[in-house]
This record gives C-alpha cells, sequence and structure tokens, in this order.
C-alpha cells in the first residue's frame, strides 16, 4: 500500500487485490471478535418476577407451595378462586405428617391434617400455586392461621426453572394422627392429577388412615 501524493495523507490506497483481501479479513475478524465478546443478554423481565413473587408483591400476586388437600384444585377453589396452577416443586430437607394442633383437637376432615416437619436429607413434593393477594387472607383463615393451628413459612421450593420462594404453612403444637380415608382420598387425587413423581404418589398411597366414614369437607368439593 501506498499514500497517494498532494492529498490527505491518511487516505490508503490499495495497490493489489490481495492487500484488499487481507485489510477485509482482518476486519472481519474484528468484527467476529467483538460479538463474541459481547455481554450475554439478561434474562427475561417475566421470569425474573416468576422466581420471587412474594405476598404484597407489586405483581399483585403470591406463590403457594402445597402439600396436602390443597394439592386439588377443587379444594383450594372452595374458598380461594383466584388460584392457578404454576409448577409442581420439592421442598428439601421437610417430611410430610400428618396430625392435629394442640391448639384446637377437632378437625373438620375427621382426622390428621397434613404438615412439613424439618429433616435433614428428605424431601416433599407439592404443587405451586399463583394466587391473588385479595386471597391471602382467605388462604390463611382456610388454613387457621388465627386461631393457632397453622403458622404461615416462607421455604425455598425446586422446580425445572429454578428455586421459587413460595408461602406455605407449618402446624403449631404438632402431634401425630392418623388422616381420615376422605382426606387421604383428596390428597392423592391431587397428586396424581398435578403429576407428582409416581414413587411419591405410592407412598401416599400407603399411608393408613383412621377409618373414619362420615360426611367430611368431601361432600362440598365438586371433582370435575
Amino acid at each position: 500500500m501506498c499514500f497517494t501524493p498532494n492529498k490527505n495523507p491518511f487516505i490508503l490506497v490499495f495497490n493489489s487485490t490481495n492487500q484488499f483481501r487481507l485489510f477485509f479479513s482482518i476486519f472481519l475478524f474484528f468484527l467476529i471478535f467483538c460479538a463474541l465478546r459481547a455481554p450475554a443478554d439478561e434474562p427475561p423481565l417475566s421470569r425474573q418476577a416468576k422466581l420471587d413473587i412474594t405476598p404484597g408483591s407489586s405483581s399483585g400476586h403470591f406463590m403457594y407451595f402445597a402439600f396436602g388437600s390443597n394439592l386439588l384444585k377443587e379444594r383450594l377453589h372452595l374458598a380461594n378462586p383466584s388460584a392457578t396452577f404454576f409448577s409442581i416443586g420439592r421442598l428439601k430437607d421437610y417430611k410430610l405428617n400428618f396430625g392435629l394442633s394442640d391448639s384446637h383437637t377437632g378437625s373438620e376432615w375427621h382426622g390428621g391434617a397434613a404438615t412439613i416437619e424439618a429433616c435433614p436429607g428428605a424431601e416433599v413434593w407439592g404443587v405451586i400455586w399463583t394466587l391473588s393477594n385479595e386471597h391471602l387472607s382467605s388462604l390463611d383463615n382456610q388454613e387457621g392461621v388465627s386461631v393457632g393451628i397453622y403458622s404461615p413459612q416462607e421455604v425455598s421450593v425446586e422446580t425445572d426453572d429454578g428455586v421459587i420462594l413460595c408461602r406455605t404453612y407449618q402446624m403449631n403444637g404438632f402431634h401425630p394422627c392418623p388422616p381420615s380415608p376422605q382426606y387421604k382420598q383428596v390428597v392423592c387425587m391431587g397428586a396424581k392429577r398435578s403429576g407428582l413423581p409416581m414413587e411419591y404418589q405410592k407412598k401416599l398411597e400407603e399411608i393408613q388412615t383412621n377409618n373414619y366414614s362420615g360426611p367430611s369437607i368431601l361432600d362440598q368439593i365438586k371433582i370435575e
């Protein structure tokens, strides 16, 4: 290459086709190099939002992790019609148990209800529901929060889309008590319809009941 006389000395003139090709190849390589060094795209806002929806958030919704009778949509919809299926999930280092609270020995289900207990190495499978914030109080009422039966907890639930922060409930003053056949039926039906792992469904089917045979909340649930 050379400079053209009597003109702008910074304008390069190529005196051969090979030199032009060499310059073009270098320029193309530079563009590719810059593209490879560009930062990765940020995850979509919708993806970020669904991993952190807590009660009272600006989204207007919250995530609820159900592991007992609320596995079944029709049961949950009795008092919380905004509940929408989001995903199944796994709560690590907890186990599922059935019993009654010391503060409320009676039961609408005529037997023990589900709760979670800390247990390293164990796991509880359940359903993550999205609920409108307006149904936070109705969900609390269903779980007997105001009378001390359950206390709300914030737990990290593993899903195929990542770990999701959810509201759930743990029984206060727990003492073991087998569930009624009707309660077990609702739990197992919800697990099956939601697609919980088959091995976990088998464990639910093996739960022993108290053989109660009278009326229960199951009579109010309209199974679709």
